[in-house]
């Protein structure tokens, strides 16, 4: 049984990299690098199956690591972690956001740094939309109703997204992958950026004052920065003039919960679709595992 003959020698690497699962066939198992990063290798990185303890040195463990890494969102690559990956030359992002990178000290250590911005940007488009018109239709309540054998029409008539004003925050790739999927509805579409002149045929370019005056849908594609993180406050909120619905696919942090709660009870927030979370540690999964949230109740409405 490998999973009893796997240890780390010299262990200054143990507190990083764990054993955590391995496949039926036992043929490939699964570590997590800092308790994060799920990283795979095949059993022919052990050696023969011949009873024996498999015993890996620091340095053995230094090279498997160097061979590559491929980045996660949720690994954080700071100064410990560069400086151990001695060999390191490149640090590939497959996706967009660099936030968990410590960049200017990759920088000086000469390790290149790609990423994938525009890389799943339809895929982000096109789920923004689904998340919208799921709100508009109340497709979430009505679905948990009908499990329960009700039928409460009434309650849960929709909204139409014809002749509303969607404003976008964050256009980049994402944001304009999303209004392009709006052109389609007779909509307008504003677009709010640090960046000037990023608007095109798909969105009017607007000040941040102008879109939490018109706009009835907000919809945030930001990366994580120091203007960002908990950007969506109550001070922010209640600077909308008119009660709106609310899409985040960019970054968790960038929305404080208690504060959105307070404005779905209150009607200054109509709906709420989140695909991050501001609870999030190094994974979705570890929200449900390691801690307990079951005081945050969201509203039926969200």
């Amino acid at each position: 049984d490998y999973i009893n003959k796997i240890r780390i020698l010299n262990d200054d690497l143990s507190q990083y990299v764990n054993l955590v699962d391995y496949d039926g066939d036992g043929e490939e198992f699964i570590f997590t690098f800092d308790g994060k990063a799920k990283i795979k290798w095949s059993i022919e990185k052990f050696g023969e199956d011949d009873g024996s303890l498999v015993e890996w040195t620091s340095g053995e463990i230094h090279e498997l690591l160097e061979e590559t890494i491929e980045n996660k969102k949720c690994t954080p690559h700071d100064k410990i972690f560069l400086d151990q990956a001695k060999n390191l030359k490149f640090i590939a992002r497959v996706g967009a956001g660099l936030e968990n990178i410590d960049v200017g000290y990759a920088h000086q250590k000469d390790i290149y740094l790609i990423a994938a911005p525009e890389g799943n940007s339809n895929a982000v488009g096109e789920h923004a939309l689904g998340m919208l018109l799921a709100l508009f239709n109340k497709l979430n309540q009505a679905n948990q109703d009908v499990r329960r054998g009700l039928w409460p029409r009434e309650a849960n008539r929709g909204v139409e997204l014809d002749n509303k004003t969607v404003g976008i925050i964050g256009y980049g790739h994402m944001g304009k992958a999303f209004a392009k999927k709006l052109k389609g509805f007779e909509v307008e579409v504003l677009c709010y950026d640090i960046k000037p002149n990023v608007g095109d045929e798909n969105a009017t370019q607007v000040s941040l004052e102008t879109l939490q005056k018109r706009a009835e849908v907000l919809s945030l594609h930001t990366p994580e920065t120091p203007l960002t993180k908990q950007m969506v406050n109550c001070q922010f909120i209640t600077k909308f003039t008119k009660p709106f619905w609310l899409l985040n696919t960019a970054r968790g942090s960038s929305v404080v919960t208690k504060d959105l709660l307070l404005a779905l009870e209150s009607g200054q927030i109509l709906g709420a679709g989140l695909d991050v979370l501001e609870y999030e540690k190094s994974s979705f999964e570890a929200l449900f595992i390691a801690v307990s949230y079951t005081h945050l109740t969201l509203p039926t409405k969200a």
